[in-house]
């Protein structure tokens, strides 16, 4: 069992005032029986109402808006979690049976969104070494878990070098990203094996074990294991997930679980500062992980007059 403490704060800043900011949140952790949160409050700038609603993954949502003129805007997330550790998979029933368990699930409608195969360039690489990996007979789980370290082994971690505008075929050209990248491309191969597959937002806490992404905001994939249930992968640090990670939010992809979106008025320029900091019970902290972005006035053309994509791209690279 395991207690951290951890704060997010998203800052935006302004050349001019701008005003109608809409914003769109999900810094609500899960709560289930591996999850417990003990407290968390979010503060916004000029003391918003928040108003919540579930998405269609089940993922809690805050909706607020700033109409008032301004020139920054802070969402302060303050968060305090108790993890506890899951059972591992026995993985002790046969591969055909598991297989075939999967195959039943191909038009479930809890399964349908996390099967639908992405279009791909690399597709007909991916499905040879599908190919070679289903003539193993490997379970579902021993084939997840293959992919998710042939990833971790075979791509770069490299800051910087992706955004949120990324392709997945140009990740699996430059054999390198970050943990959204690496993520994505994860889900995408167990997709291609038939093995449903989300996207997963949230924190990695790990207790100085030097795991990439440490201190910062972090995604993952989780699989559905026959006869287990989903089950969380990390291929950024080749592990299973465990009472070391936050769980925020679920979907089929980044944009489903993105901690911030927004629009707003005006053509002033804008910079963004995200930080994220991270302590234990005893106290003992994480150096906070810090992403700066400016936009100049006058560069972002009047169709795009949003800093949602912006957002977008910064909440990227600050999934490290």
């Amino acid at each position: 069992m395991s207690t951290f403490k951890i704060r997010h704060i998203t800052r935006y800043q302004y050349e001019n005032s701008v005003r109608d900011s809409a914003n769109q949140i999900m810094l609500y952790p899960v709560q289930d029986p591996f999850q417990s949160v003990l407290q968390h409050t979010i503060h916004v700038t000029g003391n918003p109402m928040i108003e919540l609603h579930i998405d269609i993954f089940g993922n809690d949502v805050g909706t607020f808006t700033q109409v008032h003129p301004h020139r920054e805007l802070v969402i302060d997330s303050y968060l305090l979690v108790n993890t506890k550790p899951r059972a591992i998979p026995t993985d002790d029933q046969p591969a055909a049976v598991q297989w075939q368990a999967l195959e039943s699930l191909r038009h479930h409608i809890d399964f349908i969104d996390f099967l639908k195969k992405d279009r791909f360039e690399g597709a007909d690489e991916i499905l040879a070494l599908v190919a070679q990996e289903l003539q193993t007979g490997h379970t579902p789980l021993q084939s997840a878990q293959y992919f998710s370290r042939y990833i971790y082994q075979n791509f770069e971690y490299r800051k910087g070098i992706t955004t949120i505008e990324t392709t997945p075929d140009e990740i699996w050209k430059l054999k390198s990203g970050v943990c959204q990248d690496f993520a994505h491309l994860l889900s995408i191969v167990l997709r291609f094996l038939d093995i449903p597959a989300r996207y997963i937002s949230g924190y990695i806490c790990p207790k100085e074990n030097g795991m990439r992404g440490e201190g910062a905001t972090h995604a993952w994939v989780e699989a559905y294991i026959p006869f287990y249930g989903w089950l969380g992968l990390d291929p950024t640090n080749d592990c299973l997930v465990n009472e070391t990670h936050v769980k925020l939010a679920a979907g089929k992809n980044f944009s489903d679980c993105s901690p911030v979106k927004g629009t707003y008025r005006g053509t002033s320029g804008h910079s963004l500062d995200v930080t994220v900091n991270v302590a234990y019970e005893d106290g003992q902290a994480i150096t906070p992980d810090v992403v700066a972005y400016v936009q100049p006035s006058g560069t972002q053309p009047a169709s795009r007059n949003s800093f949602r994509h912006h957002q977008e791209m910064q909440m990227q690279q600050q999934q490290q």
